[in-house]
C-alpha cells in the first residue's frame, strides 16, 4: 500500500510543487495521475523513488516511511520499483536482451537467472524474436515495450510510468496500455502520469488529479474530466520504520 500523508514539497527556489497532499493506493491498483505540466505529477513520482524528499508530511510504502529512509538503503527500495519513461532511456550500444538483462545485473542476479528470466519477459511484451536487435532498429512502440520489459524483469511490487505514451501514435499507445493492464492483472501496482485524455477516458481506471500542487480530484473509475463520485478514503495504518525493510538482507 502507498500512502501520502499531508505531503508538501517546496524546492530551494521557493516553488511549492505539492501542497498538503494525502491519498492511499492499495496493492494491485491501477491509477492515473493527471494534471497540466508543472502541476506536481513528476514530483509525486520522485518522492516515491526517494529522488526527492518531502518538506513536510510522510510518504509510506507498505507502512514504511520512505521519506526517512537512509541514503544507503535507497537502492534496495528501488529494486522493488520499476520505472518507464517517455523517452525510453535505453542503452543504444546494447541489444534488446542486454538492455533488459542490465536491470537484473545491477541487483546482482546470476547469469543463470538472467538467461532464464529475460526471454520470459521478452515473450510477455512480444519481443522475444528481437532479443539480439539494437534499440535503434526498433519502432517507438517496440522501444517502449523493451523499457517495460526492463521495468518488470525484477518482479517489482510497483511500476511507475511517466508519460509512457507521450512519444507514440494512438495505435502504439493503446498497445502499451493494454500491456500495462496485463502486468497489473498479475498483481503489480501501476501508477501512470499522463496527459493522454483519450486513454484515460477509455480505460476507466482510478484517476487522481493534481492542480497547482493540490489534489483536486480522486475518482474510482473516472475519465480525464470528472464524471464519477470520489473514491472512499482508506484508513491509515501504523507506520513501520523504513530501514527495517529496505536493507540488503531484507531484499536479497
Amino acid at each position: 500500500m502507498i500512502e501520502f500523508r499531508r505531503v508538501t514539497k517546496t524546492y530551494s527556489t521557493g516553488t511549492t510543487a505539492l501542497r498538503d497532499v494525502s491519498f492511499t493506493i492499495e496493492n494491485g491498483e491501477f491509477v492515473f495521475i493527471i494534471g497540466r505540466s508543472g502541476a506536481g505529477k513528476s514530483t509525486l513520482i520522485k518522492l516515491l523513488t526517494c529522488e526527492e524528499r518531502p518538506s513536510t508530511g510522510q510518504v509510506l510504502i507498505d507502512r514504511f516511511d520512505v521519506s526517512k529512509i537512509k541514503r544507503r538503503y535507497v537502492p534496495y527500495l528501488r529494486r522493488n520499483i520499476g520505472m518507464v519513461f517517455q523517452d525510453f532511456r535505453l542503452i543504444h550500444t546494447k541489444s534488446v536482451f542486454q538492455n533488459v538483462a542490465f536491470a537484473m545485473e545491477i541487483v546482482g542476479s546470476s547469469m543463470k537467472a538472467i538467461k532464464r528470466r529475460v526471454p520470459i519477459v521478452l515473450s510477455i511484451v512480444g519481443l522475444r524474436d528481437k532479443a539480439l536487435v539494437r534499440p535503434r532498429m526498433l519502432s517507438g512502440g517496440e522501444q517502449q515495450r523493451v523499457a517495460i520489459a526492463r521495468a518488470m524483469v525484477n518482479n517489482p511490487m510497483l511500476l511507475l510510468a511517466d508519460e509512457p505514451t507521450g512519444n507514440l501514435d494512438p495505435t502504439n499507445s493503446e498497445a502499451i496500455m493494454a500491456l500495462l493492464e496485463q502486468i497489473n492483472r498479475s498483481g503489480t501496482t501501476i501508477i501512470i502520469c499522463t496527459h493522454d485524455r483519450d486513454l484515460v477516458d477509455r480505460m476507466k481506471k482510478r484517476v487522481i488529479e493534481i492542480d497547482d500542487g493540490n489534489l483536486v480530484r480522486d475518482d474510482c473509475q473516472g475519465g480525464y474530466a470528472q464524471t464519477n463520485p470520489a473514491c472512499p478514503a482508506h484508513q491509515s495504518q501504523t507506520e513501520r520504520p523504513a530501514d527495517d525493510l529496505f536493507r540488503p538482507e531484507a531484499v536479497s
